[in-house]
């Protein structure tokens, strides 16, 4: 997100739309660009059944987890090997434990590191993610994202959590990025389906990346990083793009601005990813590994930096780019390949929304020339999405509620 998009959320109205297309955003599948040889998927596509009946207009939402009230609501995670509950972010710094099936459960501390949030926090700054690996049960660890200081850094932590709640002495840190700026820290992460953890991480903040962290390698500013946590600390897998040189070897692809939400099609592994544009355009990417995926050459699918040149040749082009203001929108939020039962003619369908216009769009991942499709406009701050065991998706909002898509 941008420093813009979240003192917007004031603006949004409070319904949800159904059958009304008028404001369509206009959005566009980008051309195809010659990639550079590292520029391979994590693990073969396998084909899904067509989605056929997609509706414009056709979706709308209704309050799920009514006992989640809490202010700036930033992610849910669900407990591996937990089947009734999951946790709850918020970005002041603190994690609630809740029932997925009995909302008359009230919500109870998980974590909080509140104490260890940066003192003068910008309006982007907090506890950004959190993500539970597969053998959680097994070894009680989870990691956190957030933003600490003085000196301003990007951390990310390991902690325990001997029962029902983390152990606060615990905390491990494992990487401490220095940041410049208040602006652009990414922090999603997430467990892939090869055991790694990825890490998003902004530009450094400011604005159109003054230090050029977003094409150089050697920096984890602008990056999404993957690391391999199942030791005492942290060690870069082999086959990372730069595990042999030529760059951070935590690194997996590059030339982002501020990634805000990475994840993976729990079908095919296939990473998706939502980059905030710097005021013109937001872009979806399908992440791959020793991907460039522009910035700073690039906004979107255009030329940022007209005066210095734009050359494209091994550039990662986005999946599909949207006009950042347009129908009132001002920063992606990327979302999740819809793998439910509920609304099976979404099965494939990448979903993503604006942070500002509450607007949610559809992309068929088995199209390459697809375009998106407007679900809904939702009227909501859409700070992230999650997906529970069965694939059906919620939006997680700065509204003081979670919301979850459903047809009109």
């Amino acid at each position: 997100m941008n420093v813009r998009v979240l003192a917007a959320a004031a603006i949004l109205v409070t319904a949800s739309a159904c059958g009304d297309s008028s404001n369509d955003v206009i959005q566009t599948a980008s051309p195809t660009v010659t990639t550079g040889p590292t520029s391979t998927p994590i693990l073969p596509a396998t084909p899904a059944p067509p989605a056929i009946d997609v509706e414009a207009d056709g979706y709308t939402t209704e309050a799920a987890y009514p006992q989640l009230t809490f202010d700036r609501m930033i992610e849910i995670a669900i407990i591996p090997g937990d089947d009734d509950h999951a946790v709850v972010i918020t970005q002041s710094g603190t994690a609630w434990r809740f029932s997925l099936e009995d909302p008359s459960e009230a919500p109870a501390e998980f974590l909080d590191v509140r104490d260890r949030i940066i003192s003068d926090a910008g309006n982007e700054e907090g506890l950004l993610g959190i993500a539970f690996p597969p053998d959680f049960q097994q070894t009680r660890r989870f990691y956190v994202a957030y933003d600490s200081g003085p000196p301003r850094q990007n951390i990310l932590s390991r902690f325990l959590a001997p029962g029902d709640a983390a152990d606060p002495a615990s905390e491990q840190i494992l990487i401490a990025q220095d940041d410049p700026y208040s602006n652009h820290n990414g922090g999603g992460l997430e467990f892939g389906p090869d055991g790694y953890l990825y890490l998003g991480i902004g530009d450094g903040g400011s604005g159109g990346d003054p230090h050029d962290n977003g094409q150089n390698t050697n920096t984890l500013l602008g990056k999404i990083l993957r690391i391999d946590v199942s030791g005492e600390t942290y060690t870069s897998p082999p086959d990372n793009p730069f595990a042999s040189g030529g760059g951070r070897p935590e690194v997996f692809a590059y030339g982002f601005r501020n990634p805000w939400r990475i994840t993976f099609d729990r079908e095919t592994g296939d990473l998706w990813a939502g980059d905030v544009g710097q005021g013109d355009r937001e872009e979806i990417d399908l992440v791959t590994r020793g991907g460039n995926y522009g910035w700073s050459i690039m906004e979107g699918d255009r030329c940022f930096k007209p005066a210095t040149g734009c050359d494209i040749n091994g550039l990662t082009p986005p999946r599909v780019v949207y006009e950042t203001h347009a129908a009132g929108g001002c920063a992606v939020t990327g979302g999740y390949v819809y793998r439910g039962a509920a609304m099976p003619e979404l099965r494939g369908w990448y979903l993503y929304g604006d942070f500002c216009s509450g607007i949610v769009w559809a992309l068929d991942t088995e199209d390459g020339a697809a375009v998106p499709v407007r679900l809904s406009e939702t009227g909501k701050a859409i700070a992230s999405f999650a997906e529970d065991e069965a694939g059906e998706l919620y939006l997680v909002t700065f509204n003081n509620e979670i919301a979850k898509l459903v047809r009109c």
